[in-house]
């Protein structure tokens, strides 16, 4: 664009106007002073008569600096004007833009006044579509909807029968039913599902009733309380959209399983009599184990791990019992009798070898984490009462001290040896005045009996220290080919048991069996590790010549050392020699089954570790031996029977060779 086209398309200045606005007062003080300023020049100049006759020069000289200063000035306005002339037309232009602009507004604002007018005229059309939207979906669903009055019947039928699990798959597919039906219908509830609520806590009410007669239906019916075990398991998984209150089966099943327990045991009416406290205490020492016993063999498959059944089962009748005695030492002061029985009962025979202190008990039930059953206090406090009430032979003592000190002294010498006198034997007969019954010493005996087992398991442990760095070796290839190992083992025990000769029957043969049993627990034990796998059929066959060599030495011994023939425990390993002497590996199944009705507490892990000392078990082969444990007949139960590999550990095998239904799946 050129300046004669832009100067057209700026506005133009009025005629005559040389400024756009009025005279600046700062002009005339200017001129003044410019004024003054050349008078002052002037004077200066032409002060002297000789400076006239160059007046004209000055004159040219000023006119041409006037000239050049009105032009300097001239081109300064007109610039400021064109500035001006500018501005006023982008004033203009963006006026117009501005109008323009204002226009588009309105017209955008009428457009979107006539849209909510529309919209407002389209909201009855919406809702018609979105009733529309849940009758299609309610006329999809309408057969299964009908149906679910009769489902819900279905499922109440299933759950009064104890089908948990039919029960709890029917309850899902319809409270699905009722979850597709509530997104379309925007978070309707239907009435036909308002039965959903009081059928989930039915099922759940039936699954906490299993698990708290866990302990019976694990005899009884197992298969019910893996059921309700897997109901509570998967529902704790179970997600939904539904606005639900959370179940919380599996929490339920637990407190159910302690609050059944506790009052089996250690119900209000269960606690005992004045005087009959030790028959109360008698008969927990005997179901306490049994339940321990349930729990482990029973309960335990039938629930996850994390259950942690036999560590649970410890703890609640541990709280229980704690719980119960500390009510029984709140109320009534106890008889000397009862205190006495109450304290070794609580540090002796509670903490023993029989109940918690049992090698048969597991690592699960963690007991170590117990809490003491009787507080410092309460053991006080039944000390006290013991002392003050039992004076018998205090009072004796003191009486003869009124004769002479002398009399005093024998008196109290001899209630010291007759006690240990009566410590040193093993029957209290000789106590057993005539006329009295028979069974009249019955409790006294019980508890000496005890006295002997716990003296008997001390003394074991000083040979099971000797013995335990002999059977690190075992087995090895120098086991193999050579007895050596075992003639230390048998001339340690044989130096160890000698003195046992000096005991009475029948606590000698207690010893001698109990020696035997731990000798062939330590060489079972070594067995089990993994130690030593079989290369060949011909250490197949010296392994097995071994484990009948042993068991000859270790019957020599023990029957030279006086051990009846009936109690002795080494025949188990002539049953793991015929194990390891089988040449078809297809016919390990049969003599897997044998080994379970000989000893029935051996347990998978034992047979795969023996599977892999022969080294020549396939996988499938290995699977089929382990089936027939539970394919098998069950073994009858006898009489007297002792543990034996349940007390020997045994390392865990690799996933690939368990049973799926097995503890190590």
């Amino acid at each position: 664009m050129d300046s004669a086209t832009k100067d057209e398309m700026q506005p133009s200045l009025p005629p005559g106007s040389s400024c756009p606005g009025p005279e600046w007062p700062e002009q005339e003080r200017a001129e003044q002073l410019a004024r003054g300023a050349a008078l002052k020049w002037a004077s200066g100049i032409f002060y002297r008569p000789e400076q006239l006759a160059r007046l004209g020069q000055y004159r040219s000289r000023e006119v041409q600096r006037t000239c050049s200063l009105e032009a300097r000035i001239k081109s300064v306005v007109q610039s400021y004007l064109e500035g001006v002339k500018t501005g006023v037309w982008q004033l203009a232009q963006a006026f117009e833009a501005m109008q323009g602009a204002r226009e588009a507004l309105g017209q955008a604002r009428a457009l979107l006044q006539g849209m909510a007018m529309a919209t407002q005229t389209l909201k009855p059309l919406r809702e018609q579509v979105a009733q529309h939207k849940q009758l299609q979906v309610l006329s999809q669903l309408l057969p299964r909807l009908w149906a679910v009055p009769a489902a819900v019947a279905h499922t109440r039928t299933l759950i009064d029968a104890q089908q948990l699990l039919e029960a709890y798959v029917c309850l899902r597919e319809l409270e699905q039913l009722q979850e597709e039906t509530w997104a379309p219908l925007g978070g309707l509830e239907l009435p036909v599902f308002e039965g959903l609520g009081p059928l989930a806590e039915a099922l759940g009410q039936a699954v906490e009733a299993a698990a708290g007669a866990a302990g019976q239906l694990a005899r009884e019916d197992p298969a019910l309380l893996v059921a309700a075990v897997r109901v509570a398991e998967v529902d704790a998984e179970y997600t939904t959209s539904l606005e639900l209150a959370p179940r919380d089966w599996r929490q339920r099943c637990l407190q159910a399983l302690q609050e059944s327990l506790e009052r089996t045991h250690f119900g209000t009416p269960l606690l005992p009599e004045p005087g009959a406290l030790a028959g109360w205490l008698e008969a927990l020492r005997v179901a306490l184990p049994a339940e321990l016993a349930i729990a482990e063999a029973l309960v335990a498959p039938c629930c996850p791990p994390h259950y942690k059944v036999v560590q649970l089962w410890a703890h609640t009748l541990h709280s229980g019992l704690r719980r119960c005695l500390q009510q029984l030492l709140e109320g009534p002061a106890l008889a000397a009798a009862d205190a006495f029985a109450l304290l070794h009962w609580a540090l002796h025979v509670y903490l023993g070898p029989e109940m918690m202190g049992s090698l048969e008990l597991g690592p699960e039930a963690d007991v170590s984490q117990l809490e003491p059953l009787l507080t410092l206090e309460n053991i006080e406090q039944l000390e006290a009462t013991f002392v003050t009430q039992i004076q018998i032979l205090e009072e004796n003592i003191r009486v003869t001290s009124l004769v002479s000190e002398s009399l005093q002294q024998r008196v109290h010498s001899m209630a010291l040896s007759e006690l240990g006198a009566f410590l040193r034997s093993s029957s209290v007969s000789v106590l057993q005045p005539d006329g009295v019954a028979s069974g009249a010493l019955a409790p006294v005996e019980t508890a000496l009996d005890e006295l002997q087992r716990r003296i008997c398991r001390l003394v074991l442990e000083v040979l099971l220290a000797e013995l335990q760095p002999l059977f690190a070796a075992l087995p090895s290839r120098r086991w193999l080919s050579k007895s050596e190992l075992l003639d230390d083992v048998c001339e340690r025990t044989e130096r160890f048991c000698q003195d046992f000769s000096r005991v009475r029957n029948p606590a000698a043969q207690l010893l001698l069996a109990e020696a035997e049993r731990t000798v062939v627990l330590q060489y079972l034990c070594a067995l089990m590790q993994g130690r030593l796998v079989c290369r060949g059929a011909d250490e197949r066959t010296q392994a097995a010549e071994r484990l009948q060599h042993d068991a000859a030495q270790l019957r020599e011994l023990f029957l030279g050392l006086g051990l009846e023939e009936s109690v002795r425990c080494a025949p188990v390993l002539l049953a793991l020699r015929d194990l390891l002497n089988l040449r078809d590996p297809m016919l390990l199944g049969l003599e897997v089954a044998g080994l379970r009705q000989k000893f029935p507490d051996v347990s998978e892990d034992h047979i795969s570790a023996l599977l892999d000392l022969r080294g020549d078990v396939s996988r499938e082969q290995r699977l089929a031996a382990l089936s027939s444990l539970q394919a098998g007949p069950q073994p009858s139960p006898s009489a007297g029977r002792r543990a034996l590999f349940s007390l020997v550990p045994a390392p865990t095998p690799a996933l690939s060779s368990c049973l799926p239904s097995g503890p190590c799946a």
